[in-house]
């Protein structure tokens, strides 16, 4: 399975077959909070991360989640990753502390996954 960058609304069916291609119910995902785009695939967050990173998206910004397609509201988007321990940024756990972040995280997926 190859790392996709999304930029254009996807639908959850999508992300179902994405999801049995690696994980079976869950798409490891990295967030680029400022470009809003995701990119997806991955087995690694930090292999998505590098994509980003190589298209020009700033680390600060990326942030890593899992999707559970088949799962709704809040157990839709789990905050959960290796790349989101950042010291510097006040972030000292695998989850997403701040929750502006979080919010902004949910309405960009909420834009991408329909």
């Amino acid at each position: 399975m190859d790392i996709e960058v999304i930029d254009k609304p996807i639908d959850r069916k999508y992300l179902t077959e994405v999801a049995g291609k690696r994980f079976g119910d869950l798409v490891k995902a990295v967030i680029d909070i400022e470009k809003e785009i995701m990119a997806i695939g991955g087995e690694l967050h930090a292999d998505e991360e590098q994509i980003l990173l190589e298209q020009d998206s700033k680390q600060e910004n990326l942030w890593g989640i899992n999707l559970y397609p088949e799962k709704s509201g809040e157990d839709f988007v789990e905050f959960d990753s290796m790349i989101n321990i950042r010291p510097r940024q006040n972030n000292r756990s695998r989850g997403v502390l701040d929750k502006n972040i979080q919010q902004k995280i949910i309405e960009i997926v909420s834009k991408l996954v329909k």
